[in-house]
């Protein structure tokens, strides 16, 4: 029995809500990727790892906010936890490996591309171990080529963003990179949802209740509880970037003050001028 598939069931609000979570966690991962390269050598990565929390906690928390919004009409839907936040951490690590990769050997094309198209990866990734984790008594089919469209969206945006991040400079060009990761998982997210074909397996006769077939949790109820943890991470990412104006500029750390003279590295003695 084909399932009745709606991945909009409370309108326009967990899409824009979901793409305003997904620019969250890029705006605050790529600006810790920028800061990563004016920071000395023993606090890039800690810069970088934190950029890869925050843009994995905002991927994550962008594809469960779009599944609030997803119902099959005869069946309810459960998750299964520990999967499900195997995504998590699947998208943390594999943004990771492409940020770093940015944040040490910089904006060269191939390490340009090559993180980019690491990103991208973890992006998809996380969103079909999210899928594979929802529980119901049915089975899942895709749509081969809009499964590939999927990736190479995520990828091709990913890469562009860690671009613009990493050689544009103010804060406007930080909002655009920004947009154009969220782009990339919101865009990835729809498009794998839109390759999605879902087959009941239901008996011959359905009860008036629904429900009664497959027990699980509601979407909102189950998914919301989990949300918690991603989303004050992210909040503690903002407040860390605050107390650091460089990271929201992008500019490196100020040098010495206007006007004021540097100590020289010579000195005069009886013979001439003496070197240190």
């Amino acid at each position: 029995m084909q399932g009745t598939v709606d991945g909009f069931t409370y309108g326009l609000v967990t899409p824009v809500a979901a793409f305003l979570m997904a620019a969250l966690g890029a705006a605050l991962g790529l600006r810790c990727t920028t800061r990563s390269l004016h920071a000395s050598r023993s606090w890039r990565a800690s810069w970088l790892a934190l950029g890869s929390l925050s843009i994995g906690s905002g991927v994550w928390t962008m594809h469960f906010v779009a599944m609030t919004g997803f119902t099959v009409q005869e069946a309810p839907i459960s998750y299964d936890k520990p999967l499900t936040f195997a995504g998590l951490a699947v998208a943390v690590v594999m943004v990771g490996i492409g940020i770093f990769i940015v944040g040490y050997r910089g904006a060269t094309r191939m390490a340009l591309i090559t993180g980019g198209t690491i990103t991208g990866l973890g992006i998809a990734s996380m969103h079909y171990l999210g899928m594979a984790g929802m529980r119901m008594d049915a089975q899942f089919a895709y749509d081969t080529p809009l499964v590939v469209l999927s990736v190479l969206i995520a990828g091709c945006a990913a890469t562009g963003a860690l671009w613009a991040a990493v050689t544009l400079r103010g804060a406007l060009s930080g909002l655009g990179a920004s947009i154009l990761m969220a782009v990339a998982v919101t865009g990835m997210h729809y498009t794998g949802m839109a390759a999605l074909d879902v087959h009941l397996h239901l008996p011959p006769t359905l009860p008036s209740d629904l429900a009664d077939v497959l027990p699980g949790d509601r979407p909102a109820e189950m998914i919301g509880p989990m949300l918690a943890g991603p989303a004050c991470f992210l909040l503690l990412a903002a407040v860390v970037l605050l107390f650091d104006p460089g990271a929201v500029t992008g500019d490196p750390a100020p040098g010495p003050r206007a006007g004021r003279r540097p100590r020289s590295t010579a000195r005069e003695g009886v013979g001439g001028v003496r070197y240190r």
